[in-house]
């Protein structure tokens, strides 16, 4: 074990030579929940560096942190399945690396939300049978793990088809409909999954599939197993990641925010426990209006509750850096989002 990181209780063990697992340098061996942090589009592992180290000190006997190195830069941009198969692979690594790990959660940034979705379908393990019969509140487990959190930040859960999913195109149709035809030449294979224009082998877009259990990928059971799904999201000023998006929200559910609730919190506006809601799969004659593939993705990510923490920088000099400074990627550019982690800490154990 090799204390890299530049603070005193922190420190850095390497996996056969490729990827951290970072750890309290005094609690190291007591501690059971491994918490992967997972990047963006375009992103890396040192994105997560602040957050995981505020994880690691303030819940030093409890995590260890591993920051995914196996998606990054361009090679974001081959798919969220890949990616999303590559993530598999590392986790898996770092499982078998760490024989003493019970508990398992993740937390991803933006596209690496999705690539993480994508992940637990493939490592999830359906309940043990007892006599042949499953208790009424029984999960399954992530590769044999306790599953615990399951966290995303400015997460296009939506994608980032439809009015306003990408602020920066300020609204007009003409241009997400541009988008929509030229973002696989920017962004290649994970441009078509984010904005729905995939269709592999005449398979409805991936973002569709990944809301139902699908052939080997148990995309909801995997979500269901998780004790804690939270979103985070920014109400503004995310110019990459809209509001409904990141929320798993209709236009309409939307909610009127004001001020921060709570003094430790100065950027959290708005908290909200939506329970699951089943049998939502039809589209009624109240959303004839909306867009019918996001309305069916809003309705499968329904079925299991979330918490949702609404995010506002608008005061704040950083402000329009917010997709960055929601995830604090660097500390010295974006501190103003260091409550933002800090509430995912003090809320972590719950």
């Amino acid at each position: 074990m090799d204390c890299r990181i530049g603070e005193n209780d922190v420190c850095s063990e390497s996996i056969n030579g490729g990827g951290d697992i970072l750890c309290s340098k005094n609690s190291a061996s007591s501690a059971d929940h491994l918490v992967v942090m997972v990047n963006g589009i375009l992103g890396s592992s040192k994105d997560w560096k602040f957050a995981a180290e505020q994880f690691v000190k303030m819940l030093p006997d409890k995590v260890f942190v591993h920051c995914s190195e196996r998606n990054e830069f361009k090679m974001t941009l081959d798919g969220v399945d890949v990616a999303g198969e590559r993530l598999v692979e590392e986790v898996v690594e770092v499982i078998k690396w760490k024989p003493d790990v019970r508990k398992i959660s993740f937390i991803a940034h933006s596209m690496g939300g999705l690539v993480a979705r994508y992940a637990i379908g493939r490592l999830y393990r359906p309940p043990k049978t007892v006599e042949g019969a499953l208790g009424e509140d029984s999960r399954g487990t992530i590769y044999g793990l306790e599953a615990m959190n399951f966290i995303t930040v400015a997460t296009p859960h939506l994608g980032s088809r439809g009015n306003k999913q990408v602020p920066f195109l300020f609204g007009l149709s003409a241009l997400e409909k541009t988008a929509c035809l030229v973002i696989h030449w920017i962004f290649r294979r994970t441009g078509r999954h984010l904005f729905l224009t995939d269709s592999d082998e005449g398979k409805p877009p991936l973002l569709r599939r990944m809301v139902d259990d699908c052939g080997d990928l148990y995309f909801m059971s995997a979500l269901h197993a998780f004790k804690r799904r939270v979103a985070y999201s920014n109400v503004d000023y995310d110019h990459f990641v809209g509001w409904k998006t990141a929320s798993i929200r209709r236009t309409r559910e939307l909610p009127t925010w004001t001020d921060s609730l709570n003094q430790k919190y100065p950027h959290i506006v708005y908290e909200e426990y939506s329970n699951p809601k089943d049998g939502e799969h039809t589209i009624s004659v109240e959303d004839e209006g909306s867009d019918t593939l996001e309305e069916v993705i809003v309705r499968g990510l329904s079925r299991v509750s979330w918490e949702k923490v609404d995010v506002s920088f608008h005061s704040c000099k950083q402000r329009f850096a917010a997709h960055s400074v929601i995830q604090v990627k660097d500390h010295f550019l974006h501190s103003e989002g260091a409550d933002v982690i800090q509430h995912m800490i003090d809320h972590f154990l719950n």
